[in-house]
């Protein structure tokens, strides 16, 4: 029995202490991943060595990016000129802007693939997921005369009929009400 308990942890040969820890978070890392901490646990009683540490990862949604295991989710909007015609375009990675190019013709919600520009396997940072880019066509749901007289002109080039003289025909049904 001890008589005389010690001031600062009361008999129990421990104290609790605020401690400040600086731990590296490894790539890849996703809600709920687990962290073990060596040793920097509870004190083992009757002098026995520290327990350990697990930190609980919480990460923050992105506006712009979604993610999908590995991969990385995102979204482009284009013209309806630009995806008839193709063209090039900067566009936002988890590295930063990347040029890429939209071919000619390119259809609605076609996903054009970033290999390697996605998230680092955990464990094993060399290997990368993909980063997934859905383009998006803009459809106009209004002209101007002359824009309207051009398309109508290409249409009858085409031999396509529009109908009532608009472009719901010519756009393949994808004219915004």
């Amino acid at each position: 029995m001890i008589e005389e308990k010690c001031d600062v942890c009361g008999g129990a040969g421990r104290r609790q202490e605020t401690k400040k820890l600086k731990i590296t978070i490894p790539p890849g890392v996703d809600n709920g991943t687990r962290l073990r901490v060596a040793r920097e646990g509870d004190a083992g009683a009757r002098g026995g060595s520290p327990g350990d540490l697990y930190v609980y990862l919480f990460v923050e949604a992105d506006r712009e990016f979604e993610r999908e295991g590995i991969n990385i989710l995102s979204e482009v909007t284009v013209s309806y000129l630009q995806a008839i015609l193709g063209c090039r375009l900067r566009v936002n990675t988890v590295d930063g802007p990347e040029e890429i190019t939209i071919p000619p013709g390119t259809q609605p919600n076609t996903v054009q693939t970033l290999e390697d520009k996605g998230v680092p396997k955990l464990g094993n940072p060399v290997s990368r997921g993909d980063h997934l880019l859905t383009i998006k066509v803009d459809i106009p749901t209004r002209l101007t005369t002359e824009e309207r007289e051009l398309l109508e002109k290409l249409a009858k080039i085409k031999g396509e009929s529009t109908g009532r003289g608009g472009l719901e025909g010519f756009l393949g049904g994808f004219f915004h009400r």
